[in-house]
């Protein structure tokens, strides 16, 4: 009979339509199954008449043969009459599969064949008898695999005791694409679902999921089975479950949902932190969203061996043990800020991605653009202290670096398979979502920004949107039942459809915002100042094609954005406001001014050009009167300078004199931004072997900024402010070589090494003493053998950062075998070592040759197009600026052409590296010349 099943395949019908035999011959002959017979779905997206409901989950995840074995009962909804279901599995052993039907009586007197096609990551399960639309059915299967040794899907972890005992435990990362991993599904956001839970487990573990326990039964051989509650409708990738031997804190918010926060034994002491974090935020988005968080409890818990930073999983949230755990005696505060961030990020996604879901992953920045962005605004209100706005400029900065290279990409944009998808999640869909959704909320006003996204999330929870559907809730659209009832409309009058008004005109908010998010790149406002009258034009910027190339025409051709400028100047009292939707306009100033700033605080997303004596005139404001501009405006005028410069449109000259007056600066983030491209150029020609500019770079900073080094006290006092400035500043100057530094930073390495790593160091200062500390053959020795037995991941973290610093090639190459062994040093720290041995220049070339080495090795364990792999591609490309380094990664790229082709990440590394091979030839003698002449004038002083 089963053979006689599969010679009907030609015949039945997928839907309602039907193929002709040679069409469908053709077809099934291009897509085989593994056992040699034509699988019926040609598509990489599943069909849509068959639609999950509800999910019955048994999952047994075995610790000690580190295998697990399920079932999913999976009740199914059928919209078109059919006799194949076809859904996702990967890697998983069907053993079983039976349809039953609405009474759970099996449909077929027999187990049913499984086609299973792996280029699709997809199963299919044929039905003898046709099922019926509008009936409900169950599909049964029973399953198997071993758990995981990567970090995707259902996959064993490891950790040490302080007894130096190895435990076990069973995590679960299923975004994007790996739920379907551990058990078979329906794969895609939109097939949304309800889940109920079990797991078995041995006595000495506990077990989590989305929902709280409802009741655990004893079974035979000493096993439990715990049965959780039903979950609220959900799509897949939310799903989670882990078994391990944590212990927990818990608190309760003021609206009763329980928090809890896990992690191994040892480290109980340091989630305290995380537990008051947690409560403060999630109460705060409960009142800024205007909606309850819907899950009676939510965990955090901190994974040993995980990959991301953090996964928002709906009621049980996995993190890196960096992103959750706060070491009272050896946190800095750089630590205090990235867990209380990630924590924002995480918990804003239960909103943000979980009730509200992006419809497909073309618009995942509806999930990570939002959550960025909210990171900001709810740790700013929880604890302002942090300054977290402060931080926002970075992020943007980050942005416009990815989005003004050519292979940048449009915030929405095509998704396919999966590692299309997974490079969906990079700097344009986090950062630059983050960035523009601060102008918009600029653009509209708090209040109006945030009444229309609790518009937006009312109207669409537990559902998927589009990108078009949240610029719908912004501008208060509605359609006439929903003004009528009222449900998402607040105005006594139904609004203009997408219009908003902007210096007392109607715009279209739709229009706006699909220039920012359906075409790459960021535009270049040029400001020419005549008179009482600004000119202004707008292009595309582009750092990797400068305006005198032949190329620069056609790149600059169709871009054009609906930009809301602000501006103030030396005789404003108060921000000004323009769109600027056209290619050119011209505004008119009530009077002469010395000088005018656009961008104000750098709310907008764009980069400005003053042309004509417009650098000049505002070089002259920060060298005679620096607040006569905000810090953020300080900030904003640096980085577009500088990114001018790279772009070829503005002279190095301009951008070096405009930063001296930082002698003077007061603020840490204009500091750290100027002394950032200082120390870039300082890399750069350093890796070039050019020692006279590499030197006068170095005796410039240490000159020009010996103030500031100077002020720097070896502690962890002051504001947040004042300890994020220290630990930049003291570990440039370390590392440039200037004795005070190195005499202090020894003698703490010293104290410390002497008392066995048991005298506390300053958390803010700790980095840098180690790094000086691994200098010495003996000192990198103790830090290794200290990195095994250290119990705070946030100081291991910066033990693995010092011993990539070694000049000593034989230690950093010792250093990446250790990350790919993964005994020592897990697998999980291997792409940030590649990096760091990378940024040194001693470890470069090493770094490169190490990843084409073991190009296959990292693909397998760090999948393609994920994060990890992108971070690995970048961070060893980014230091080379010569002709023959590109023409070697070029030369590598084609070498895995299959693999590569696949990337835009590849892209990315070509253009960077060309881009430092334009900046070198370009500016390298403006640099040398604007050295000798002002470290001249400096000697003169």
């Amino acid at each position: 009979m089963f053979l006689l099943v599969l010679a009907l395949l030609p015949l039945v019908a997928f839907g309602t339509g039907q193929a002709s035999d040679s069409t469908a011959r053709a077809d099934e002959s291009a897509r085989t199954a593994t056992n040699g017979l034509p699988f019926p779905w040609s598509k990489v997206r599943l069909p849509n008449y068959i639609v999950p409901v509800h999910y019955h989950l048994l999952i047994h995840p075995n610790l000690t043969t580190l295998r697990f074995a399920g079932s999913a009962k999976i009740e199914i909804d059928v919209k078109n009459n059919t006799n194949w279901v076809v859904l996702h599995s990967k890697g998983l052993d069907i053993t079983e599969a039976t349809i039953l039907d609405e009474s759970e009586a099996h449909l077929s007197d027999r187990v049913l064949p499984v086609l299973e096609y792996p280029p699709h990551e997809q199963i299919a399960i044929f039905s003898p008898k046709i099922l019926n639309s509008g009936e409900k059915y169950f599909l049964y299967l029973q399953f198997a695999a071993p758990l995981g040794s990567g970090y995707h899907g259902l996959y064993r972890g490891t950790y040490k005791t302080k007894a130096g005992q190895t435990r076990v435990l069973a995590s679960t990362h299923f975004e994007p694409t790996s739920a379907r991993m551990a058990f078979p599904c329906f794969d895609e956001p939109s097939f949304k679902a309800n889940y109920s839970i079990r797991i078995r487990r041995q006595a000495p573990y506990i077990s989590l999921s989305n929902m709280p326990i409802e009741q655990t039964v004893e079974l035979a051989n000493g096993l439990l089975e715990d049965r959780f509650d039903t979950s609220v409708q959900m799509s897949s990738y939310l799903v989670a479950f882990i078994v391990c031997d944590f212990k927990m804190v818990t608190g309760t918010t003021s609206s009763g949902v329980e928090v809890s926060i896990y992690a191994v034994p040892d480290k109980w002491h340091q989630t305290h932190y995380a537990l008051e974090a947690a409560l403060k935020i999630l109460e705060f988005y409960e009142k800024y969203f205007n909606i309850y968080y819907p899950l009676p409890k939510l965990d955090l818990i901190a994974i040993p061996d995980f990959q991301s930073g953090a996964m928002e999983n709906w009621g049980l949230n996995t993190y890196r043990e960096t992103a959750l755990l706060l070491d009272p005696t050896t946190s800095s505060a750089s630590d205090q800020l990235w867990v209380t961030m990630v924590i924002g990020h995480e918990l804003a996604h239960q909103w943000f991605g979980n009730l509200v879901t992006m419809e497909w992953w073309n618009d995942i920045w509806l999930n990570e653009g939002f959550a960025r962005y909210m990171e900001f605004v709810s740790v700013d209100a929880t604890y302002p202290e942090l300054r977290v706005e402060d931080y926002l400029l970075g992020t943007c900065f980050a942005a416009i670096g990815r989005d003004s290279l050519n292979s940048s990409r449009p915030i929405s944009c095509t998704a396919d398979n999966p590692t299309q998808i997974k490079e969906m999640f990079d700097t344009v869909s986090y950062d630059k979502g983050a960035c523009i959704l601060h102008m918009l909320r600029h653009f509209l006003t708090d209040e109006v920004f945030q009444s229309g996204i609790v518009r937006y999330l009312r109207k669409f929870r537990y559902k998927n949107a589009k990108n078009e559907d949240l610029w719908d809730s912004l501008a208060n659209t509605c359609s006439e039942d929903e003004f009528t009832s009222g449900e998402y409309c607040y105005t006594g009058n139904q609004a203009t459809k997408n219009a908003y008004r902007y210096t007392g005109e109607h715009m279209d908010l739709k229009a706006i915002m699909n220039t920012w998010t359906l075409q790459r790149g960021i535009p270049l406002v040029k400001v020419r100042q005549q008179g009482s009258k600004l000119f202004l034009t707008q292009e595309r910027f582009v750092k990797t094609t400068h305006p005198s190339d032949p190329l620069w025409a056609s790149l600059q051709k169709g871009f054009l954005w609906h930009i809301p400028l602000t501006y103030k100047t030396s005789h404003s009292q108060s921000d000004m406001r323009h769109l600027l939707d056209t290619q050119s306009g011209v505004l008119d100033l009530d009077e002469n001014v010395d000088w005018v700033k656009f961008n104000s605080d750098m709310n907008g997303y764009y980069i400005v050009h003053y042309e004509g004596d417009g650098w000049e005139r505002l070089s002259a404001v920060l060298r005679n009167n620096f607040t006569a501009l905000t810090h953020k405006d300080r900030a904003n005028l640096i980085h577009n300078a500088f990114q001018l410069v790279t772009a070829g449109q503005l002279s190095l000259n301009t951008a070096l004199n405009l930063i001296t007056y930082l002698q003077s600066e007061t603020h840490n983030v204009p500091l750290i931004q100027g002394l950032g491209y200082l120390e870039t150029f300082y890399r750069m020609v350093e890796k070039r072997g050019l020692s006279d500019v590499t030197q006068n770079v170095k005796d410039f900073i240490l000159q020009f900024f010996q103030g500031v080094i100077d002020r720097q006290t070896w502690s962890d006092r002051g504001s947040i402010s004042d300890r994020r400035l220290r630990s930049e500043v003291l570990s440039l100057a370390c590392d440039l070589g200037y004795p005070p530094c190195l005499k202090t930073a020894k003698q703490f390495f010293s104290d410390w090494r002497t008392s066995n790593g048991t005298v506390s160091l300053p958390g803010d200062v700790t980095e840098t003493v180690f790094s000086i500390g691994a200098q010495e053959p003996e000192g990198w020795d103790f830090l290794l053998g200290r990195y095994t037995t250290c119990m705070s991941e946030a100081q291991k973290e910066k033990i693995l950062s010092a011993l990539a610093t070694s000049q000593d090639p034989t230690k950093l190459i010792r250093l990446l075998y250790l990350g790919m062994e993964g005994q020592i040093i897990k697998n999980m720290e291997l792409p940030s070592l590649i990096y760091g041995v990378a940024r040194n220049p001693k470890g470069t070339v090493l770094a490169w040759n190490f990843v084409k080495n073991n190009w296959d090795k990292l693909v397998e364990k760090f999948q393609l197009g994920s994060s990890s792999i992108r971070s690995i591609i970048i961070g060893t490309t980014a230091q080379f600026s010569s002709k023959e380094e590109l023409n070697d990664i070029k030369d590598f790229f084609e070498s895995i052409k299959d693999q590569s082709s696949q990337l835009r990440v590849t892209q990315v590394a070509l253009e960077n590296v060309e881009k430092n091979i334009m900046w070198l030839e370009k500016n390298l003698e403006a640099l040398r010349t604007w050295l000798i002449k002002t470290l001249t004038l400096l000697q003169k002083k």
